[in-house]
């Protein structure tokens, strides 16, 4: 009975240890990152199973659903009809859950997906294409009030997205290490799917480390026939993409309004956010994909601190091998990234890296496909160093590579189908790259340039101007390069802009 006593005593001080704590950190809150602050919060509820060995998952779903959000979005009648000529902020919903293969022609004026609270004082997660281009974004809680968000920061490159509501004392989900995820785990998914109130699935992991494809084709660093071509052999181009899908698979039901919700282990813990499902009809078929809350962490606390995503590149260009590959390559190898080019001025090309070089290893770990590489470099800033193995001669080599931000990183785009490197034009905040004879024969046209990157905040982003959009002149001049857009700009007559262009929906004239 003593025993049981001092046990209970012991817990008491345990308990409130941990909230004295948390009471005085709170008014440094600003200070501490999202996931010191969670192990505060969490410091005195410790796991009570292990996330493999539950079979029952009342306390997890729990735990869980109220901390998951509605989140709805609305769009005024200028901005979606600016946005109906071109690529929406939906057009990324309706590729990732399906709704037929085909693009929307006008933006709605409405739509929903779900978010998840990780601070009592209102930070919540939820996917980039939810909210990208609302202008206005609503979220109900558990207890069904309304409030109102604002964007902390956005990021289509993994397609992860911070939001903020002026709230406190609200219930929030504890973020996991997805790193620890096993296949054949259980999992749940959780949010509002198709309009419903709060809904729980289970399933399983049935895969890591997934790449689709889905964001390099939706920012339009691929070709629609690129994309199906990837979809269909699981072949990237090789060209560097700054779009980094290391997806958790699972076939627990996800459907459209799922996006942004939770995946969390049988012990109630967040271990991905749900963005995806492969889908033939818009709706659930068994595979929906989620963004590891390890990588979703790095993201996150770059919105808090910068608004955007700092992020470190290597500066190689790559693709993984196989056995097909390696034949055409006629090298023996047939497991590792193989390095098809480096980027000048970049991290690799300083380290000493080597086009032909196998990269083997990433800190020690071996890896096989893409995602092994991108979704570790994915949680690295600039100025961070790496340690690769890589297979050159025959004989394995460390290199120490130290990360440059993208400025420093001259990047290759998709949509051109060549190996030219994009250039950006100030004025405009875009970047452009020569279009590929397939790109300029598949949308009929002579000439063009392909839009691979657009700067927030200028000419370009202001107009809803889509990324691939391929511009095919500028104040009635033909353009062919970056250079021609910028000889092109000064021959504006009474100092109006116009840009022609074609795209998937037809043409496009911008004039500002």
């Amino acid at each position: 009975m003593k025993k049981i006593g001092l046990i209970v005593l012991a817990a008491f001080i345990g308990g409130a240890a941990a909230i004295g704590a948390y009471k005085l950190l709170e008014r440094n809150n600003d200070n501490l990152s999202l996931t010191e602050r969670q192990n505060v919060l969490f410091a005195s509820n410790p796991s009570k199973i292990s996330s493999t060995g539950a079979v029952d998952f009342v306390d997890a779903a729990a735990a869980v659903s109220p901390a998951v959000v509605h989140i709805k979005t609305s769009y005024g009648s200028s901005s979606a009809e600016g946005r109906g000529r071109g690529s929406s902020p939906m057009d990324m919903f309706e590729d990732f859950f399906g709704g037929g293969g085909g693009r929307m022609q006008r933006a709605p004026r409405a739509a929903s997906g779900s978010g998840v609270i990780l601070t009592p004082d209102g930070y919540i997660v939820t996917n980039n294409h939810v909210v990208d281009n609302a202008d206005k974004i609503e979220v109900i809680l558990s207890d069904r009030r309304k409030v109102v968000a604002k964007v902390i920061g956005k990021d289509p490159n993994t397609d992860l997205a911070l939001i903020k509501v002026e709230e406190t004392g609200l219930p929030i989900v504890k973020m996991g290490n997805s790193d620890n995820v096993q296949i054949g785990e259980w999992v749940l998914a959780v949010g509002f799917p198709l309009d419903l109130q709060t809904t729980v699935t289970a399933g399983i992991v049935s895969a890591k480390a997934r790449s689709i494809g889905i964001l390099a084709r939706e920012q339009g660093k691929l070709t629609e026939e690129e994309y199906d071509e990837y979809r269909r052999t699981g072949k990237a181009p090789e060209r560097t993409n700054n779009s980094i899908e290391s997806f958790i698979q699972t076939d627990a039901a996800i459907n459209p309004g799922n996006s942004g919700g939770a995946l969390v282990n049988a012990n109630g813990e967040l271990i991905g956010i749900n963005a995806a499902i492969a889908s033939q009809t818009g709706t659930n078929e068994g595979y929906g994909f989620a963004i590891p809350v390890n990588l979703a962490k790095k993201v996150l606390e770059d919105f808090r601190k910068y608004g955007a995503v700092k992020r470190g590149y290597i500066g190689v260009s790559f693709r993984p091998l196989d056995a097909d590959y390696a034949g055409e390559l006629k090298i023996n190898d047939i497991s590792g990234l193989y390095v098809s080019d480096v980027i000048p001025n970049g991290g690799g090309a300083a380290a000493g890296i080597q086009k032909g070089d196998i990269i083997k290893k990433v800190e020690g770990v071996e890896i096989y496909d893409s995602p092994d590489l991108q979704e570790k470099i994915g949680r690295m800033s600039p100025g961070d160093k790496v340690n690769l193995t890589v297979l050159r001669d025959g004989k394995l080599k460390n290199l120490n590579v130290t990360l440059k931000g993208e400025s420093s990183v001259s990047t290759k785009t998709a949509s051109t189908g060549g190996k030219a490197t994009g250039a950006t034009v100030g004025k405009l905040g875009a970047t452009f790259a020569p279009a590929s004879a397939a790109v300029k024969a598949k949308f009929g046209a002579k000439n063009g340039v392909v839009v691979t990157d657009i700067e927030p905040g200028k000419v370009f982003d202001s107009m809803d101007i889509p990324k691939g959009l391929l511009v095919t002149s500028v104040n009635g001049k033909p353009v062919n390069s970056a250079k021609d857009v910028e000889s092109a700009l000064p021959t504006s007559k009474n100092g109006m802009t116009t840009i022609s262009g074609v795209g998937p929906n037809g043409n496009y004239t911008f004039t500002f």
